[in-house]
């Protein structure tokens, strides 16, 4: 899908919105959460706009696929494979989706509980 003006994910990608980048590349960039929920917190998101879960098609398997393979080379390079790591993505208002731009938490560096939330 076409990038969207109005998404704040979108202007971050253009470089309109500034970000702490951890990680960029064709697929995908990744940046420190603003607030973050654990001592290491970054979001990965696709370079291509995708609103939710359920705008998902075969069409996109391969960019969701590749964003996912990016977050796992990202924890590998800040060292959080050794101890574990989460990645979580939320869907919808109810579940805390806040940006309507498919993305994933990375989050690292402390214990997690199950369940979550």
């Amino acid at each position: 899908m076409a990038a969207n003006d109005r998404c704040l994910f979108c202007r971050i990608i253009s470089g309109e919105i500034p970000a702490k980048k951890v990680f960029e590349d064709d697929v995908a960039i990744a940046f420190n959460d603003i607030n973050p929920q654990a001592p290491t917190h970054v979001l990965v998101i696709p370079r291509t706009h995708i609103s939710t879960l359920d705008d998902l098609d075969e069409d996109e398997a391969n960019v969701i696929g590749m964003t996912i393979v990016r977050a796992t080379q990202i924890a590998r390079n800040l060292q959080l494979n050794s101890d574990g790591y989460r990645l979580v993505v939320n869907h919808g208002e109810a579940a805390g989706q806040t940006v309507f731009h498919i993305h994933f938490h990375l989050l690292g560096g402390r214990n997690f509980g199950w369940p979550p939330g």
